[in-house]
């Protein structure tokens, strides 16, 4: 079986990270697995770029240049919504034509069309589509952020400029969707459940088949190590507590980084003795902006894209907070845990089925930073950090393990090729 997984990015963003640790996966369970990306980043042979990289350029500043307009030349949603109105036809390449299944996932950003979705399906190529988000499931929002309309039909947008219209872009794009699923089947594969619930209320994809698989993580690379080694090799300090906080972008809104600021500053109201002993390290982009916010001691480490460094981060941490507001099934909750770290967050997407509540850390109220401050204040002052560190272990070698990941994938695979065979 020859199955080619497509995304934007080789590397950049958790959509690519999850692509690649499937295509290994794969490839470890005896399946013939290539991923094709418009951004090539590393010289790895089972990676293939789409080439025309000035065209796929400009598809990209023309997709944000009509959202550009359709915002009324705002910025404040520029990147929260995209169109797919141009892109790249990767039907053409022969990394598709020798393909017997095409899995895409996270397409965005000017590198495949709708037309070309449309024609992807028109090749007659069963396909899997792995949903990072819910973008495949409205018209053009990745989050929902409360909005219900994709349960009947996207419109009045609250993204856009005065909530939009009746016939705004949102409809527009939801009614060209609409006509090529209407005429194409695919499997969608959520990486949660909660992400699945939401797919299967959207109007979209009635009739489409809906179901969830968790990302996979390899656990040879992402494994607990001595904590002081660890702080050693990122050069944190290594006495006392650490919290982790990781963001590709510190600053975004969605990751809830003012709800961690409150918490800690209750924090170290109720556990005074915390303050003389407790730093955060964060790890992303812009945390220089929000470090002198923070009533602890704050170790900006920037954005790092080196697996090793990143793995050290995580094992010099004693509790990893992620804040989301929004928010799928986070990798970032996962590489947390395969480190034997325990991890609090908020009761959001799916973050409660990878967070155990007091098992392998703290599942905290939806923007609650109260219940938030109490969650970090249990693991690093009332609980067995011990044994919160063996579940979370178990949890990773039950759940996420590249093997049951793989199979499951691999059984997707086998009942879209026999179903395209029978409908031959």
């Amino acid at each position: 079986m020859r199955v080619l997984i497509v995304n934007t990015s080789e590397k950049a963003g958790g959509a690519a990270v999850a692509a690649n640790r499937l295509m290994e996966a794969l490839i470890n369970n005896g399946v013939k697995a290539k991923m094709l990306v418009r951004d090539k980043q590393t010289d790895s042979l089972t990676v293939v770029s789409a080439g025309n990289g000035w065209r796929q350029r400009w598809h990209f500043l023309w997709e944000r240049w009509r959202i550009f307009m359709a915002m009324h030349f705002s910025r404040k949603h520029l990147f929260d919504v995209d169109i797919a109105n141009v892109g790249t036809d990767i039907t053409t390449l022969p990394e598709f034509k020798e393909a017997d299944v095409i899995h895409l996932h996270w397409i965005n950003q000017g590198f495949l069309s709708l037309s070309i979705i449309q024609k992807i399906l028109q090749s007659g190529k069963p396909v899997v589509w792995t949903m990072h988000d819910l973008w495949p499931a409205t018209a053009i929002c990745h989050y929902a952020r409360g909005c219900q309309r994709y349960k009947e039909r996207c419109h009045h947008c609250p993204l856009l400029p005065g909530g939009g219209s009746g016939n705004d872009l949102a409809a527009r794009v939801w009614n060209r969707k609409s006509s090529i699923l209407r005429v194409g089947h695919i499997s969608f594969v959520a990486c949660s459940r909660w992400l699945e619930g939401e797919a299967k209320r959207s109007a979209l994809l009635k009739g489409q088949h809906v179901s969830s698989i968790p990302n996979a993580i390899d656990t040879r690379v992402f494994h607990p190590m001595d904590k002081t080694e660890a702080r050693r090799k990122v050069g944190l300090p290594e006495e006392g507590n650490m919290i982790l906080f990781v963001s590709q972008r510190v600053t975004d809104e969605r990751k809830g980084i003012r709800y961690l600021v409150e918490a800690v500053s209750k924090l170290v109201e109720r556990y005074p003795s915390l303050k003389e002993t407790t730093s955060i390290a964060i790890l992303g982009g812009h945390a220089e902006e929000v470090a002198e916010e923070l009533s602890l001691p704050v170790h900006a480490l920037g954005y790092v894209s080196d697996e090793q460094t990143i793995v050290s981060v995580y094992n010099a941490a004693n509790v990893f907070v992620t804040p989301s507001l929004e928010d799928n099934l986070p990798n970032t909750i996962m590489e947390s845990l395969a480190c034997g770290v325990p991890c609090v967050g908020f009761a959001v997407g799916g973050i409660p089925e990878m967070i155990d509540h007091q098992k392998n850390g703290y599942v905290a109220s939806l923007r609650n930073s109260d219940d938030l401050a109490d969650g970090i204040g249990w693991v690093l002052s009332q609980a067995d950090a011990s044994l919160l560190s063996q579940n979370a272990l178990r949890k990773v070698s039950r759940h996420y393990s590249q093997s049951s990941v793989a199979l499951r994938y691999v059984e997707i695979y086998h009942q879209v090729l026999a179903q395209k065979q029978f409908n031959i």
